[in-house]
């Protein structure tokens, strides 16, 4: 590819990496941009990625189909099991998003989403700078492709190596 050409990724194309935990397609990468990877994630029932933060990237969702629960704050109180109940100190909550929910993450605030629906939800993700989660998202596909609960001494390790301080713990039926 040219600095005079783009690049069109037409639908359901991309890299794809499946797991029962997630299926994530690759639609732009640290090859393709300089400013972010790019990424469609669909989110299966159960799934909760549990809230962290990131020291240095940015995060932009936007919820394509179904509904997430998500979290965008640092709130009054970070409990460590379960993150829904958290409020800021402006009295921010959880949100239920919807489709054509935008949610931005800036460095430094946490941040979770999980599908508590039973029907799977779709989502339009990119990071920022590239190409550190794609980086992570190939290493989190193979620990969760082994099947079983998460091993989460191994999710932790890994999230430590790609500047993300987990709150608490990632979860999937």
């Amino acid at each position: 590819m040219t600095a005079t050409e783009g690049l069109l990724v037409p639908p359901g194309q991309g890299r794809i990496m499946q797991t029962p935990a997630q299926h994530v397609t690759f639609k732009v990468t640290g090859t393709h941009s300089r400013v972010a990877s790019t990424f469609e994630v669909v989110v299966p029932p159960g799934f909760d990625v549990g809230a962290h933060v990131h020291t240095r990237s940015e995060e932009l969702f936007y919820v394509l189909e179904g509904e997430l629960d998500v979290l965008a704050f640092e709130p009054r109180i970070r409990t460590p099991d379960h993150w829904q109940g958290w409020e800021s100190p402006s009295g921010n909550r959880v949100v239920r998003a919807s489709p054509g929910t935008v949610i931005v993450v800036p460095p430094g605030c946490p941040h979770a989403f999980a599908n508590p629906t039973d029907a799977p939800a779709k989502m339009f993700f990119q990071a920022s700078p590239p190409p550190d989660h794609e980086r992570y998202f190939e290493e989190l596909l193979e620990i969760l492709g082994g099947g079983g609960p998460p091993d989460h001494a191994a999710i932790r390790e890994l999230r430590a190596r790609y500047d993300i301080e987990q709150l608490t713990p990632l979860r999937h039926r």
